[in-house]
């Protein structure tokens, strides 16, 4: 969602995977203007690197995350979301020091209500609701241990939606 809301709003978007061949034109579809493989993230490197990234999203964590604080330009932001590849960040505080790096953790579980309600109405304007559901795959209660362990492998991308409740027909 990232990659097509910050595409829409005009900037220029770099998706990073560990299946570009596999994903590549979907990513570019959502608005990436290039894509590049999650190994360049994977080795832990040096805390001043080659400034990058005007910013990032990142949902990944530690060292991938610490490289790309590393990788940030001068009074980037970078924002965490996720903790995919670890709660550590092996960094230090030089990208912080030295470059005004901002690092914004994300948390929508105690958002207040108003908060929340800014949020949905941006992204009701700033995501394209055809390119959502292109990245939304819905599925029932009961297949929710099975697309875990899908998601684990590495064989789901975008999003899935659960529907807690089977609907009835007639």
């Amino acid at each position: 969602m990232a990659v097509a809301i910050l595409a829409r709003l005009g900037y220029r978007v770099t998706a990073v995977t560990g299946r570009v061949e596999e994903h590549g034109d979907y990513l570019r579809g959502l608005g990436a203007a290039d894509v590049i493989h999650r190994e360049e993230f994977a080795d832990p490197g040096k805390p001043m690197q080659k400034a990058r990234w005007a910013g990032a999203v990142d949902s990944v964590g530690s060292t991938p995350l610490a490289n790309v604080l590393a990788q940030t330009s001068n009074e980037g932001v970078v924002a965490a979301c996720g903790l995919a590849a670890g709660t550590d960040l092996p960094t230090s505080v030089v990208p912080f020091i030295l470059r005004g790096v901002t690092l914004r953790g994300v948390n929508s579980v105690t958002q207040p209500l108003a908060v929340r309600e800014r949020v949905w109405h941006r992204l009701s304007t700033d995501l394209p609701l055809d390119l959502l559901d292109q990245m939304t795959e819905t599925i029932g209660l009961n297949d929710v241990f099975s697309q875990a362990e899908k998601i684990l492998a590495g064989e789901v991308r975008g999003r899935t939606a659960v529907r807690v409740t089977e609907r009835k027909v007639g």
